[in-house]
């Protein structure tokens, strides 16, 4: 039984809302807390996750040795958060949920962010391809080792399905309930919903803040995005005199700001023309959680200026490749002689669970840690 403060909070939701009492509840059962709901159990057991530290030293888009005030895997899962928790309050969603979802959503990334993803994805291509939502989800289900009861984090049905964004169709087969409505077409809980456009809110403004501060972009390019202008000249009729980091951070705050407000209200208005009064109406609905047409456009716009200017700029494209490189190194030497891997990752006589191994390994590397290794196997030095 939950506390009466947990039952307080759940009674003030909306109907809609994800809560205790309707919940699929955890793969290994577990007696409820007197003190704390489900989702608030979840939340704490991913913050104090090793994956979850691992963050810290995860590419997002610059690597992490490259500055240390560029934003890691872990201050972006901090910030998408944030913003999903606010999401959540101005609709009156689970919040607990809500923050438990964003904060595990990039548990599975490599190291050295989408480039990693992808080289790890093309060695994986013999043994099934690698995907980091599936890796997120293996990593609470068994990867992590906290708990004797159980391997992984036990999580409640509606965080594991919000970790899972995206699956093929073949995977999802594979995954039993969780991955049942990739084959079905039904929708996950609003609060999944929302943290999944909440990760792109957050990643594409601190992107701009990453970008200008390294010098990759600048304000005049990015006065070619109408949201960005609009907002800048905001911000300079306001404040005239102010100029640099605080000129930049007042621009994309309220950028950020915009596009919470659009979602939030675009999102209510699909909430009340579905007539939506339950989790299982949110379900059987199409996706509710959106933008305007107009912000959308606008989102789209930024996407395309940042792909085109930021994450393909040449430095990036650079590190990039280095990134790449030591990863299909790593695999490569991995996988030609398993023997090179720590005991616990070894496998004998199965070269598929040999590569899935490897994948775990390779994807729980830090960046730092992943330019060590590569260093150990391939760096000839002289003593």
């Amino acid at each position: 039984m939950n506390s009466p403060a947990a039952f307080f909070y759940e009674s003030q939701l909306a109907p809609y809302a994800a809560r205790a009492e309707t919940s699929r509840g955890r793969l290994h059962p577990e007696a409820a807390s007197p003190e704390r709901s489900p989702y608030a159990r979840d939340r704490d057991r991913i913050v104090h996750a090793t994956a979850f530290r691992r963050l810290e030293y995860k590419t997002q888009v610059f690597v992490n040795h490259e500055g240390d005030l560029f934003r890691t895997r872990l201050t972006h899962s901090m910030e998408v958060a944030q913003i999903s928790r606010a999401l959540a309050r101005n609709l009156r969603l689970n919040e607990d949920l809500i923050e438990a979802i964003a904060l595990s959503h990039d548990l599975g990334h490599t190291p050295f962010g989408h480039a990693g993803q992808d080289a790890l994805h093309a060695c994986m291509r013999d043994f099934g391809g690698f995907e980091h939502n599936l890796q997120s989800l293996r990593i609470v289900d068994v990867l992590e080792e906290r708990y004797g009861a159980f391997d992984g984090l036990n999580l409640t049905f509606e965080t594991r399905e919000g970790i899972l964004k995206h699956c093929a169709r073949s995977k999802a087969e594979q995954l039993g309930e969780v991955g049942q409505r990739f084959l079905d077409g039904t929708q996950p809980t609003l609060e999944a919903q929302l943290t999944n456009i909440a990760d792109a809110i957050a990643y594409s403004n601190h992107d701009i803040d990453d970008g200008l501060r390294s010098g990759i972009l600048t304000i005049e390019g990015m006065r070619d995005i109408q949201l960005f202008a609009q907002y800048h000249d905001e911000v300079r009729q306001r404040y005239p005199n102010l100029t640099g980091r605080r000129e930049v951070l007042e621009t994309v705050r309220r950028m950020i700001n915009a596009m919470v407000v659009d979602l939030t209200t675009t999102t209510a208005a699909q909430i009340q023309s579905h007539q939506i009064q339950t989790v299982d109406d949110v379900r059987s609905a199409p996706r509710l959680a959106q933008f305007s047409e107009h912000m959308h456009l606008e989102m789209q716009r930024l996407k395309k200026y940042l792909m085109d200017h930021l994450y393909r700029h040449y430095q990036v494209m650079r590190s990039s490749i280095k990134a790449q490189r030591i990863l299909d190194d790593l695999f490569k030497a991995f996988i030609s002689d398993p023997r090179l891997l720590p005991p616990d990752y070894q496998v004998k006589d199965d070269q598929q669970r040999q590569a899935l191994r490897i994948a775990d390994y390779i994807a729980g590397m830090t960046d730092r840690y992943a330019i060590k290794e590569h260093t150990r196997l391939f760096t000839v030095t002289d003593n």
